[in-house]
């Protein structure tokens, strides 16, 4: 279990975090709300990065200890630039703890058995900067994994994938999250991504805690209204699952083009009156001129028999 207890934090004067309290459990618990609201922030007050106030507990010892903080694994959003180093490398420097100036047979087995479950394998030799953005993130995953940790806390791991990748991390991170018994806690901005794979959601709005339940129950037209302040729908998918729709005002550009193309539609409409108009008076006219035609016709015929 891990506990933190009127934890709060400030960057100077600004305060970031106020009287934060959670229980996590082994499970997926994603954190969300809006930008500035703290989510980053809490992980790394949690990771032990930054000093702060209160108190972080994991399995009733303090998380600051440095035995706890053994147990709790960081990924940040930006990973920086990839360095020269191959995967099995870097795998390997996420045990940097537990190596001494030689890397046992011990270290090696679990590296590689890493990367088997993940199925990155086949990548091992090669260096990280030929690498896609999507293997990268599985790459620093993994290095996560060879901490052997009890809390995996991670920062907007699919903020730079394509939906494939993101669906492929997000099942990797649920699978390993259950196989491992691990409390997993990830900052998301994605709703319906958090409302897929989260067993629990953590709501946040100006540096506290707002609210936090299921997925199926805390994402609310409500909520949404009143932490990010806008209108949306929330409808249930055929899985049970909560979709998040937003109702986006229309912009400027398309209320004017829409317009334009209605003053369009009313022009072509009356030209087309017009049009069918003038037709129906030449047709009139015509006839007209018919019958005249036929009278005279008639009217000479009439004289020659005469």
């Amino acid at each position: 279990m891990l506990e933190v207890r009127n934890l709060s934090f400030s960057y100077g004067q600004k305060t970031v975090l106020q009287d934060i309290n959670l229980d996590c459990k082994p499970m997926l618990t994603a954190i969300i709300g809006p930008n500035a609201t703290g989510k980053s922030t809490l992980l790394k007050c949690i990771a032990g990065l930054l000093k702060h106030q209160g108190n972080v507990i994991l399995n009733g010892e303090m998380i600051e200890n440095s035995g706890s903080a053994r147990k709790v694994s960081y990924l940040p959003q930006e990973n920086g630039s990839p360095i020269a180093l191959t995967v099995l490398e870097a795998v390997l420097l996420g045990r940097h703890q537990y190596l001494s100036w030689r890397v046992g047979q011990e270290d090696l087995d679990l590296a590689f058995g890493i990367l088997e479950n993940l199925g990155i394998e086949e990548i091992a030799t090669r260096p990280l900067n030929q690498l896609s953005g999507g293997q990268q993130q599985m790459v620093s995953i993994a290095q996560s994994l060879a901490r052997e940790p009890q809390v995996l806390l991670m920062d907007e791991p699919t903020s730079s994938l394509d939906l494939y990748r993101q669906l492929e991390i997000f099942n990797l991170i649920k699978e390993v999250t259950w196989e491992r018994n691990i409390i997993t806690l990830v900052a998301l901005h994605d709703l319906n991504l958090a409302a897929r794979y989260a067993d629990r959601l953590v709501v946040m709005n100006k540096g506290t805690i707002y609210d936090a339940g299921e997925p199926d129950v805390i994402l609310t037209k409500d909520m949404i209204k009143a932490v990010y302040g806008v209108l949306a729908e929330v409808y249930v998918d055929g899985d049970g699952l909560p979709i998040v729709v937003p109702k986006v005002p229309r912009s400027t550009a398309d209320r004017k083009r829409m317009h334009s193309a209605a003053v369009l539609d009313d022009s072509k409409r009356i030209s087309s009156d017009r049009l069918t108009l003038v037709s129906t008076h030449i047709s009139q006219s015509t006839d007209t001129e018919l019958l005249e035609t036929k009278s005279h016709l008639r009217a000479q015929k009439s004289i020659i028999l005469k």
